[in-house]
């Protein structure tokens, strides 16, 4: 979807501010907000495209007002309850109020390393010849889509050449809506960043993006 986690070309945000020996948290909510998102991925109650989508769809003013991990925090009570897992009052309270709902399956401590040392692998069988090949010149779709999408939206409607195959992957836009994985082949795409930007960009920028077949149309 547009929504406000989609910056890239957008004006007036400053430029990325790097931090030297940058911790993976910088305080410890924010280790327990990413545990918290990472023990209910693993319940099945929904996926990691329902997860992103979750996230992308908060309000922009709420969304740009808040930090990396607040916004992991909110998709998460956005999901707990969509899926009737938590009632508002339960969250507003930090307290339960009634008996747990059952969950397909539960992520215990002494299996934590493991999970994470596992992943969740998104390649799936190929079943169909590709409908590229490296080489190739392709435009992206021009699209507004309402539902969770990984093409940019400064990349659409934009000339490029397949420049590797990445096999077949779970399609993430049927995946964040209940309707299956619907696996396709996943291309790496280069793009001139004139073709980008325009041509009053940096004509030495070029990028490099993973994008589903769907997305994608011979030029």
């Amino acid at each position: 979807m547009n929504g406000a986690q989609d910056l890239g070309g957008q004006m007036g945000f400053g430029p990325i501010e790097l931090e030297d020996n940058e911790p993976n948290f910088h305080a410890r909510w924010e280790e327990r907000a990413f545990a918290l998102t990472l023990a209910m991925g693993a319940t099945g109650s929904w996926t990691i495209d329902t997860s992103r989508f979750a996230r992308e769809s908060l309000p922009p003013a709420d969304y740009l007002s808040s930090s990396y991990y607040e916004i992991w925090t909110k998709g998460l009570e956005k999901l707990l309850l969509n899926k009737e897992l938590v009632t508002q009052e339960e969250l507003e309270t930090g307290k339960s109020l009634a008996p747990a709902k059952p969950v397909i399956r539960v992520l215990k401590a002494d299996a934590v390393a493991a999970t994470l040392a596992k992943g969740g692998p998104a390649d799936r069988a190929e079943d169909q010849p590709a409908r590229f090949r490296v080489g190739d010149s392709v435009r992206t779709r021009r699209m507004n889509p309402e539902h969770h999408t990984r093409l940019p939206r400064y990349a659409r409607d934009a000339v490029g050449t397949i420049d590797a195959i990445h096999g077949v992957h779970v399609f993430p836009d049927a995946n964040a809506h209940g309707k299956g994985e619907q696996p396709t082949w996943l291309y790496s795409v280069a793009f001139k960043g004139t073709d980008i930007w325009g041509e009053d960009s940096d004509p030495d920028l070029s990028l490099r993006i993973d994008l589903w077949e769907p997305y994608l149309d011979l030029a």
